[in-house]
């Protein structure tokens, strides 16, 4: 099930870069494109999110959980079990199978043996990828790769679903069916969905929209 996002005078310090974001409420199962140029914060808005930064000061929670008040050792908890993350770089690992992709993954959040293995078999299965199960990735195409790393972040089941520029190594036929799998895979989980993107075919896709200035 997807969960509630709030954030609150949230101000970030990068070396002697300062970004301040806007307030943000996000309701369980929300969909939301954050818009804005290069160095304006999309990403470093998803590293909140995701709990792999916490702010200078504001504040930011999801599901109830106050990420600026945790510690490392908690944002790693609370990254396992409630977030699923998809990179522009997809970060798949070279010697492992599609299929062992989503295992680890899995296995990261604390789900292992046979359960781990049929999951991952039929979340591939159902994201059009059943016979390339035990290919490497060298031998999937670029939209290939990206389904195995969603599958990964997905297989878990968390509330929120964080994708950076989920479309910006594809052409247009492909990102059009790359945006569509992750909104239609959101939906399956009953995830919150954040996406960034400079993207028009991707903020066309999304009611609510939030927008960074450089």
């Amino acid at each position: 099930m997807g969960v509630s996002v709030r954030m609150a005078g949230a101000e970030v310090r990068l070396g002697e870069t300062r970004l301040r974001f806007p307030d943000l409420d996000l309701g369980p199962g929300e969909e939301l494109v954050v818009l804005g140029p290069s160095g304006s914060g999309k990403t470093t808005l998803l590293y909140l999110l995701a709990g792999l930064l916490r702010p200078q000061n504001g504040e930011v929670w999801v599901g109830g959980s106050a990420l600026h008040r945790m510690g490392e050792k908690e944002r790693d908890v609370y990254r396992r079990r409630t977030v699923g993350l998809v990179f522009q770089e997809f970060h798949l690992l070279p010697g492992y199978t599609a299929w062992e992709q989503v295992v680890l993954g899995l296995a990261l959040s604390g789900v292992r043996g046979k359960a781990a293995w049929d999951r991952a078999r039929n979340l591939l299965v159902r994201l059009g990828l059943g016979t390339k199960l035990h290919r490497w990735p060298n031998a999937l195409s670029t939209g290939e790769k990206q389904r195995v790393a969603l599958a990964r972040a997905v297989a878990h089941g968390p509330g929120l679903l964080l994708a950076d520029e989920p479309t910006a190594h594809l052409d247009r036929m492909r990102a059009q069916e790359a945006l569509e799998v992750l909104v239609e895979v959101s939906r399956m989980t009953g995830a919150t969905l954040v996406v960034t993107s400079h993207d028009p075919l991707v903020y066309e896709r999304f009611a609510r929209r939030l927008r960074l200035e450089g």
